[in-house]
């Protein structure tokens, strides 16, 4: 179970007590509890990249002590979405273009096949457990909550990997999917993406409702090619801004 979201807790009213501002805890190992948290606030933007990482703010922030936060920091620099540096503490590592192609690559084709045997293998159960994610979804595309969008969106991802019943292809995407979500995150910002990756969710899901395998592997395919067509190009005018900036 994953830290909850303080910015989501605000406007469901959760946070009304001081006590209740710091983020509870479950049973889940503690240095797990809060490598979760993090990276789910690198990946929304909430550490900067290329900056040090205050220690002592987000230990506050999640109610921990630092000994958990710094097991948690080694664990998200295995990861190589922080760099550790001696006697410098951590920085957030950006995300280049090279690595978002060669993830995309990788990616498109993983939840492509991730779809297809979903397609094949999912039991009703499961199909009503995607309709249901799919239904909130698309009222947070609706209401325009990108945050709770995204959040709603990569259980979906998931989902999709899990319903392959292929442990192997589950495993290799979890290890895959924190560095993925991070750079995904970044198209679901541009409008006119957002809406075509809506209109593949539903595409997918008459795939999947009409046990469709090669429809649904060929409409994720393309779902996350364009997704990375869109990264790559923001991450692309970011770094020529950058440079431009740079000479002056």
């Amino acid at each position: 179970m994953a830290l909850p979201n303080v910015k989501l807790l605000k406007q469901r009213n959760l946070l009304g007590s001081p006590q209740a501002r710091k983020v509870a805890l479950s049973r889940q190992p503690l240095n797990e509890q809060v490598a979760e948290r993090l990276r789910a606030m690198i990946v929304n933007g909430e550490m900067e990249v290329g900056k040090k990482i205050p220690f002592t703010e987000i230990a506050e922030k999640l109610g921990v002590s630092l000994t958990p936060l710094r097991e948690a920091i080694k664990v998200l620099a295995e990861e190589q979405l922080v760099e550790l540096t001696p006697n410098r503490g951590a920085r957030v590592l950006p995300v280049s273009v090279e690595e978002t192609v060669a993830l995309f690559e990788v990616i498109a084709e993983m939840e492509a096949l991730g779809a297809k045997l979903a397609a094949e293998r999912m039991t009703e159960a499961e199909l009503a457990e995607l309709e249901a994610m799919h239904a909130e979804m698309r009222e947070y595309y609706e209401t325009r909550n990108l945050e709770a969008y995204f959040e709603v969106n990569s259980r979906i991802h998931a989902a999709i990997v899990a319903n392959s019943h292929n442990p192997v292809l589950q495993h290799t995407h979890q290890k895959m999917n924190v560095r993925v979500a991070r750079v995904r995150f970044i198209a679901v910002h541009e409008n006119e993406r957002w809406e075509q990756a809506m209109q593949e969710h539903e595409d997918v899901m008459q795939a999947f409702r009409d046990g469709d395998a090669e429809r649904a592997a060929n409409i994720w395919r393309v779902h996350l090619q364009e997704s990375g067509r869109v990264t790559i190009g923001v991450l692309r005018s970011k770094e020529q801004e950058e440079q431009a900036s740079g000479a002056l």
